[in-house]
């Protein structure tokens, strides 16, 4: 079988080591064997085995002897996951499904299709999902007690600069160069006949349910072209009002009767119909379907053409690029902000090149700022469908080191980091001391991150 190379961040590492090193591993027959004791929790020498095997296999760079690094991580995790037992702190089950859901689909770009990833790893995509969902559990609810630990963490301005003052100059950041850019795009238009088409499909699909003749669920994971919930039969899990389109929550929230299907709603992302599963409070849980009108060549180039004929007016100053994204943009993310593209990693206007949109950050690469695009075709992120776009490129900022004057939201993140790591580091010395910990002879002569952990008794 061709070998991938799969370049995960950390959480992804941690979905494989759920998958290897803590679940139905072949090696706990082997060389089963307690190798820490963290309170009443166990940790198996082919726990480490297996999770320094995949750690080797992504790349992942341990930084230090593997069987002192590995099992302190494992250890790590159970202090928090005890307190937050006794804390009663959980995850909401759609959150957990919703970080799986983004991580396999990741995964899956990386690696080029569901099929390549199941045959890496010898698993069906189901399967996949049934073992991540432990580990993004407990990533959450780790995730959850640090934010309360660090939640009344605070700093001032004064204290930003005593820290950046106090960095040695080889901790003080680079940042890559970045730009900021305006856009204007315009859906084509889409064919009455695709459109009817479509709701067609859906009234098929909704009249199969009501009838019980097909499960909407399996109708889902047929059809559905919402790759992020099509794979859980098109279950969202539990949303408020704010975490859907308008459209959307009117519909989903006024559904009554778990066994009927919703009319067919029209969204931003397409047209959907939809079957209630719960209400709870302020929040309901639905399936759906999306279905997603695509338009021909012929509409597409109609748009472009559409699209170059405006920039023409812009360049010659009948009116500015804000002024006509405005007024005639159908990206609703831009145009009431002059079509200022936004980052959603961090809110700013600022871009790193591989943070923009592919077809964006191709036409850019080679402008100055000032200049404008010709329109061309690029796929809206998150909603699966084409537009015709033209960019502006505003600013380009030269890669520098880190100044208080260009960077210092940056810097006030990274004390900010520094003060709630403190505060972490702290909590989990303090929690060592209270608790029981033994670690077997061989896997103890270790320079371990944390003091505390060699008891006396050890």
């Amino acid at each position: 079988m061709k070998k991938f190379r799969i370049l995960m961040p950390s959480v992804a590492l941690a979905c494989l080591t759920a998958l290897y090193g803590y679940a139905d591993s072949p090696q706990k027959n082997v060389i089963d064997e307690v190798v820490w004791v963290v309170g009443d929790e166990a940790i198996f020498r082919s726990d480490v085995e297996n999770a320094y095997q995949d750690m080797r296999q992504q790349g992942d760079i341990i930084g230090g002897d593997p069987y002192c690094v590995i099992p302190e991580r494992i250890a790590l995790e159970k202090l928090y996951l005890h307190q937050a037992k006794i804390d009663t702190i959980e995850v909401q089950e759609s959150m957990v499904r919703a970080r799986v859901d983004q991580q396999i689909n990741y995964m899956i770009n990386q690696i080029g299709s569901k099929e390549k990833l199941e045959e890496y790893f010898h698993k069906s995509i189901p399967a996949l999902r049934d073992q991540f969902m432990e580990v993004m559990r407990n990533r959450g609810i780790v995730d959850e007690v640090q934010r309360k630990l660090t939640e009344g963490v605070t700093i001032t301005p004064s204290e930003v600069r005593k820290y950046f003052d106090a960095l040695p100059q080889d901790s003080v950041p680079y940042i890559p160069m970045k730009v900021e850019a305006q856009i204007i795009t315009i859906n084509p238009m889409i064919p009455r006949q695709e459109i009817d088409d479509i709701k067609a499909r859906l009234r098929e699909y909704a009249d199969r349910v009501n009838r019980g003749e097909s499960d909407f669920s399996t109708l889902a994971i047929m059809f559905s072209q919402d790759d992020g919930s099509s794979m859980q039969g098109g279950e969202l899990g539990f949303k408020s009002r704010s975490e859907l389109v308008p459209e959307f929550a009117n519909v989903a929230f006024n559904l009554s009767d778990p066994k009927k299907v919703s009319r067919i709603v029209e969204t931003e992302y397409g047209y959907h119909i939809m079957q209630l599963i719960e209400k709870r409070g302020e929040q309901v849980n639905v399936r759906h379907i999306l279905l997603t009108p695509r338009a021909s060549s012929k509409d597409l180039s109609d748009a472009v053409n559409r699209l170059d004929s405006i920039r023409k007016e812009i360049v010659a100053n009948s009116f500015s690029f804000g002024e006509a994204a405005a007024l005639l943009s159908q990206d609703k993310d831009t145009r009431n902000n002059q079509g200022i593209m936004i980052n959603g990693n961090d809110r700013s206007s600022r871009f790193e090149m591989q943070e923009l949109p592919q077809e964006v950050a191709n036409k850019i690469e080679n402008m100055s700022p000032g200049d404008i695009s010709e329109a061309f075709v690029m796929i809206m992120p998150n909603k699966n469908k084409e537009v015709a776009a033209i960019v502006r490129l505003t600013n380009r900022i030269p890669g520098h080191r880190a100044n208080l004057s260009d960077d210092f939201n940056l810097i006030k993140r990274m004390y900010e980091d520094h003060k709630k790591q403190e505060v972490l580091n702290e909590w989990v010395e303090k929690k060592i001391k209270e608790t029981y910990v033994r670690i077997e002879d061989g896997w103890n002569n270790c320079d371990f991150r944390y003091k505390g952990w060699v008891k006396e008794s050890n």
